[in-house]
């Protein structure tokens, strides 16, 4: 069985299937954790950090695909190309010699990014926090040489780690580089990965003129969504989300 860890209901929704179990981690990391060490206690034999993401990396486009894992922290040299369409197939482990855990994690990270359409293989940022502002993007991209970010992939990769499990990061770009998001699009998540409507209603009330940058949010969410949605229906038929991760 494998586990995938995303960050809401929406996204759960999409990658429900036989042989895969999906935890949402809305904004409650420790009922992500717990949940997640459930699934692994149930017989999950490997973790999948999936759903949609923030680019850092200013080539990376809302829609393009990223597979990887999770960034270290500090300045730390990157491992892969974080040009977009440009995926490279392999790379050099940093320190000691891989484990099985390791080698099985890279063979699965090649085989999806062989699977999804121009997939990059790259690195994800996460710590829990949203990253709201073109600037926190520009100053992680550099910091961390991560090409994307989301709230969820450090606690699954934290999990996988600690059960000696295969881990692999595969993200939709959803939100540019660029972009600010409106305090709108920034209150919606709530605890349980669903949206808080009345949250997002009264801040459009109380700002009315963040209408505009919220309505362009949604709609590169929208099409975000539809590129996992088609990505995921790859790897179903390749049988990859259907428990084979040999």
């Amino acid at each position: 069985m494998i586990l995938i860890a995303t960050g809401m209901k929406r996204e759960a929704k999409a990658l429900k299937r036989d042989g895969v179990q999906v935890v949402v981690g809305g904004t409650d990391p420790a009922r992500l954790e717990a949940e997640l060490e459930a699934g692994v206690a149930a017989g999950a034999t490997a973790i999948l950090s999936m759903g949609l993401a923030g680019a850092l990396a200013p080539r990376m486009a809302v829609g393009d695909w990223v597979v990887g894992t999770i960034s270290p922290s500090g300045m730390e040299r990157r491992e892969w190309s974080v040009g977009a369409g440009n995926a490279r197939r392999e790379h050099k482990p940093l320190g000691q010699a891989p484990s099985r855990k390791t080698e099985a994690s890279k063979a699965w990270i090649n085989r999806v990014a062989e699977i999804l359409p121009g997939a990059v293989v790259g690195r994800i940022h996460a710590d829990g926090a949203m990253v709201v502002t073109a600037r926190q993007k520009e100053d992680l991209h550099f910091s961390t040489r991560a090409c994307a970010c989301d709230m969820e992939s450090h606690i699954a990769a934290r999990v996988a780690e600690r059960h000696n499990l295969p881990f692999v990061v595969a993200r939709v770009i959803s939100d540019a580089a660029d972009r600010t998001l409106p305090k709108a699009a920034q209150v919606a998540m709530g605890p349980d990965g669903g949206v808080r409507i009345g949250a997002v209603l009264l801040a459009i009330l109380t700002r009315p003129w963040q209408l505009p940058a919220l309505i362009g949010v949604a709609m590169d969410a929208d099409r975000a969504m539809r590129t996992l949605v088609r990505g995921y229906n790859m790897l179903g038929r390749a049988g990859f989300v259907l428990g084979d991760q040999r």
